[in-house]
């Protein structure tokens, strides 16, 4: 079977959204534009969400982390100290279709989240149709704009600005799995105002959308 109609079979399962389970996930990449540096890792954690009792649950035992293989160097040595992940690494990662069928498999039907979603959701976008040759169907949420609507007094963009705000501390900064835990813990400190005003994940898209006409400095 080839990957297009590897995939192709796995859309026609992804009709609803798997509202139990939220994926919140962070990449590590060459560099900050979507449309030509290289994806370089992916880190991805689960969140069980009991939405009768309106609960929600990191299920760390429930994560997916994969180092994709980079055929030449692509990271400068700024950004190798900065993401922490070394040229031999690189080589040596999962080959880029192997790697993002396993993540397609690991995500299934859950709606994915991340921290300034768009450039997540645009570089692995990018190399999911390059790779496999179509798009995910997932639905994707902005933590940001999540944070922003539900503490619109709060005066943070960045995501150093809301974990500082909340005292959330994150000791390997800037490496994928370290990230997304600590995002994880964003998640649950917000969900308490999150949770009054949803009760379906549709209530969560429509919730960050708000962000949009929120004044912010």
């Amino acid at each position: 079977m080839s990957w297009t109609d590897w995939f192709q079979k796995r859309l026609g399962r992804l009709h609803a959204v798997d509202e139990a389970r939220w994926v919140v996930l962070d990449v590590e990449t060459s560099g900050l534009d979507p449309q030509r540096d290289q994806l370089l890792a992916i880190a991805a954690i689960a969140v069980q969400v009991d939405w009768p009792r309106q609960r929600i649950a990191i299920a760390p035992g429930d994560s997916f982390e994969v180092v994709l293989r980079q055929s030449e160097a692509v990271s400068a040595k700024d950004n190798i100290l900065l993401h922490g992940i070394g040229l031999q690494r690189q080589r040596e990662g999962m080959p880029m279709p192997e790697g993002l069928r396993a993540f397609a498999d690991f995500v299934g039907s859950s709606p994915l989240l991340a921290f300034h979603a768009p450039f997540d959701q645009a570089m692995i976008g990018r190399f999911v149709l390059e790779h496999l040759g179509t798009g995910l169907p997932n639905r994707w949420v902005d933590i940001e704009q999540l944070c922003a609507v539900t503490h619109e007094k709060v005066r943070a963009r960045a995501l150093d600005e809301w974990l500082r705000h909340f005292g959330i501390s994150c000791a390997n900064r800037h490496q994928a799995a370290a990230d997304t835990l600590a995002e994880c813990e964003l998640l649950l400190r917000i969900w308490p105002q999150m949770a009054g005003q949803c009760e379906r994940w549709r209530d969560v898209e429509k919730l960050a959308a708000q962000q949009r006409w929120i004044a912010r400095a």
